[in-house]
């Protein structure tokens, strides 16, 4: 059995009705969405990504996103009024590749806490999309990455991201 990276007693099933994937124990026959405290999520991914069907013509991907004043909605989440500079975003970003690069850290477990995008909830996954349904600039990027691959830095009217497929 290959190892989903999940506690002792979860497993990933299947919602038909969502057509989703989620986590369930059953030993306390507790479910949910969200992978469970413990997890760790990048054997999750690499479990995901080989026992999940891809929609035919889509990827998945998660970013970190770092919105600046230029950002066409300069707010989020983490703060209401963003101020910072487009370099001060960049540079921002810089320090996130510079610890993701290093091992130091997974661009999930970031996102987390420092992306500007809701996606953070969710380590900013994406999940499946295809041509045509993200900004150009981050389509373009997304679908040229391999599986695992973070890009470098790349500019969206949205602000700033990372992108890891």
């Amino acid at each position: 059995m290959i190892d989903a990276g999940l506690p002792a007693g979860w497993e990933v099933r299947h919602s038909n009705s969502k057509n989703l994937p989620y986590f369930f124990n059953a030993a306390s026959k507790e479910s949910r969405w969200e992978p469970p405290e413990g997890t760790d999520v990048d054997k999750l991914k690499s479990y995901m990504a080989q026992n999940t069907k891809k929609p035919e013509g889509k990827i998945r991907a998660a970013h970190l996103l770092v919105k600046h004043s230029g950002s066409r909605r300069p707010s989020s989440w983490r703060e209401e009024d963003i101020t910072r500079s487009k370099d001060e975003a960049i540079e921002i970003l810089k320090g996130h590749q510079s610890r993701i690069s290093s091992g130091d850290i997974s661009l999930g477990d970031l996102a987390q806490s420092e992306s500007d995008c809701s996606s953070a909830r969710k380590n900013g996954d994406l999940g499946f999309f295809g041509r045509g349904e993200m900004q150009r600039e981050f389509e373009e990027v997304a679908f040229d990455l391999e599986p695992g691959q973070v890009s470098g830095v790349v500019d969206t009217a949205s602000g700033v991201h990372l992108i890891q497929r």
